[in-house]
């Protein structure tokens, strides 16, 4: 018996993989966060499937129903969502999962950022612009950030800034930003992306807080920063499909 962490994806029921789609028909228990979850993807589950909703339990609750499934001799579905990898205490979790001998697996899902970018119709880096995305967080209540990944050192870099869990601190992070980035510079909200309620926001770091606060948005939104989020934008050829790239040593 098995614990799959698997990404659930920024919501919609057809943005999970294939393989994803599989184990959560061939899951007795599945776990799942209902603060952003599209309930339409619980319909991938088994009928008589088990489902868990972790939005009010601690990590020893959960791995609690894991361990209890896996005694019974049932196949677990651990849903994150968009994709374990980021800011879902997958390693946390797992540590736990060994302690107790118990078998698990990952599947990728598609993350939010990705999922927001594509509502954008963004590419996140854009040759000569951008080459780089930075993927972070904003603190406040949480966890502490590490001393090494404070905001103004990510901002210097100028990349493709993504924020999550950042949407409350919108105002003072825009401030902070505005120094390194420039007032002017592109930022887009996007809340619950491929959800029937998604709202996305288009603005600059100057008025993009004023925009979240019209709007009312107070959770389940990223926030992306950058020069390559402009809408109309112009930019050097990629040398990779460049026309006067010499091509006679690739195999025909």
């Amino acid at each position: 018996m098995t614990v799959h962490f698997i990404g659930a994806g920024p919501g919609a029921a057809d943005l999970l993989t294939v393989r994803a789609v599989g184990l959560l028909r061939g899951a007795a228990v599945v776990l799942y966060a209902g603060t952003y979850l599209d309930p339409e993807v619980l319909g991938h589950c088994a009928p008589d499937a088990e489902l868990i909703d972790t939005q009010g339990l601690d990590l020893d609750e959960i791995i609690g129903h894991c361990v209890r499934a896996v005694g019974e001799g049932k196949d677990v579905a651990r849903l994150c969502s968009g994709d374990p990898s980021l800011y879902s205490a997958l390693t946390e979790q797992t540590r736990r999962l060994d302690a107790a001998g118990i078998a698990w697996d990952v599947t990728p899902g598609v993350p939010a950022y990705a999922a927001a970018a594509a509502l954008l119709g963004a590419e996140l880096t854009v040759p000569e612009l951008v080459q780089s995305v930075v993927l972070t967080r904003a603190q406040a209540r949480s966890t502490a950030m590490p001393e090494s990944e404070g905001l103004d050192n990510f901002a210097r870099t100028r990349a493709t800034l993504v924020l999550h869990l950042a949407i409350t601190r919108i105002r003072s992070l825009a401030q902070e930003l505005s120094g390194e980035y420039g007032a002017d510079c592109p930022v887009a909200v996007v809340y619950r992306a491929s959800q029937p309620e998604q709202v996305v926001l288009r603005g600059t770091l100057a008025d993009i807080a004023d925009r979240v606060a019209a709007a009312g948005l107070r959770q389940a939104a990223v926030i992306m920063v950058g020069r390559a989020l402009a809408e109309a934008i112009s930019c050097a050829q990629s040398h990779l499909y460049d026309p006067a790239r010499d091509r006679s040593h690739i195999a025909g």
